[in-house]
């Protein structure tokens, strides 16, 4: 399907400059440009490949002032990242989409299947399972027993989904994750560990985006829950009874102890790990590789280093760090003396 610049300008309300009849059919990175793709340039570093790119028609931000003339045509938006987010959804939304039961899928007598749905082959809904309209499961998903899955959805391959979880409209979940295995809880006693049930179950709202192989543990009793607007990377740990707040991001191997409670709007970098038992508050910036052990105090606030700190008081502790061999030198030459004087 091709799109010409007046027609893409108007989706977004950009302004074409250069030839409005420029047609594209593909995406491409502006320094991988080819003819009939279309580009986008939101990042200074990369302003250089403006001048040399292939790509037929290029989005770029209204105050992007040029050093010389472009072979391309452009189109200016005010944020150059969030139109081409837009018209990739767009993109998205216009492919053609699976509908239909595979023959060699199983679906319990006993579930209910909504409308255009689609089940992939070895694919297996379990007994009082829900699937809503629209919904695509792709091949091997388990769906477990009293499973409620919401419209709109989309399951890639091998994601399980244990007995009883609750998933709302328009959740995507990438291939490999694990919805609602045991939490992590063992009594110990004289011979080793007591399993303690975990009777409960894994919540995740609307318009929750999970990435692959990223495990959501079932609560103890109640619920683990992951609010509407989350978006979670690969290889994430959510541990029993945790809750995620509205519109968190977590980059990748993020890893959350039981009952850790994260706020709304709170951005998480890769490696952070939190101890359980305590609230992040909302809106707070969590760096990569960091170890949150406490309740964070306030709305805003940057932590990094492990343990979590402020990033001025970290810093001014890393500036120390690398002195550290010439201060121990030194504390020994004064040992030396002082012991010295003593005698």
């Amino acid at each position: 399907m091709e799109f010409t610049a007046k027609q893409i300008a108007e989706m977004i309300g950009g302004r074409v400059e250069g030839n409005e009849n420029a047609s594209v059919h593909t995406f491409a990175k502006i320094e991988e440009g080819q003819e009939g793709a279309l580009s986008f340039l939101s990042n200074p570093k990369y302003t250089h490949f403006l001048y040399g790119t292939k790509s037929s028609i290029v989005l770029v931000n209204d105050d992007l002032e040029l050093e010389r003339p472009v072979e391309t045509t452009l189109i200016r938006v005010p944020n150059a990242y969030e139109a081409v987010a837009r018209l990739l959804q767009i993109y998205e939304s216009i492919k053609p989409r699976k509908t239909g039961i595979d023959t060699l899928a199983f679906v319990s007598p006993k579930a209910t299947v909504g409308k255009d749905v689609y089940i992939g082959p070895f694919a297996c809904i379990g007994d009082g399972a829900v699937i809503g309209d629209g919904t695509q499961i792709y091949p091997h998903v388990v769906i477990g027993d009293g499973v409620t899955i919401g419209e709109k959805c989309l399951l890639y391959p091998n994601v399980t989904v244990y007995q009883g979880c609750r998933i709302g409209n328009g959740v995507t979940i990438h291939a490999g994750s694990v919805i609602g295995a045991d939490g992590f809880g063992f009594a110990p006693n004289t011979e080793g560990y007591d399993k303690i049930p975990q009777i409960g179950i894994v919540i995740i709202e609307d318009n929750v985006e999970i990435g692959a192989n990223t495990c959501i543990d079932r609560s103890t009793m109640g619920a683990t829950v992951i609010h509407r607007g989350v978006k979670l990377d690969n290889l994430i740990q959510v541990a029993h009874n945790c809750e995620v707040g509205e519109n968190t991001v977590m980059s990748a191997q993020v890893g959350l102890a039981g009952s850790t409670k994260i706020g709304q709007w709170c951005m998480v970098g890769g490696q952070a790990g939190f101890a359980g038992h305590i609230h992040v508050a909302d809106r707070t910036f969590v760096g990569a590789q960091c170890g949150v052990i406490s309740n964070t105090k306030g709305n805003g606030e940057s932590l990094i280093g492990s343990p979590a700190m402020e990033p001025k008081t970290y810093f001014k502790g890393v500036a120390i760090l690398k002195h550290l061999p010439e201060m121990y030198r030194d504390v020994a030459a004064l040992k030396r003396k002082v012991e010295s004087l003593q005698q």
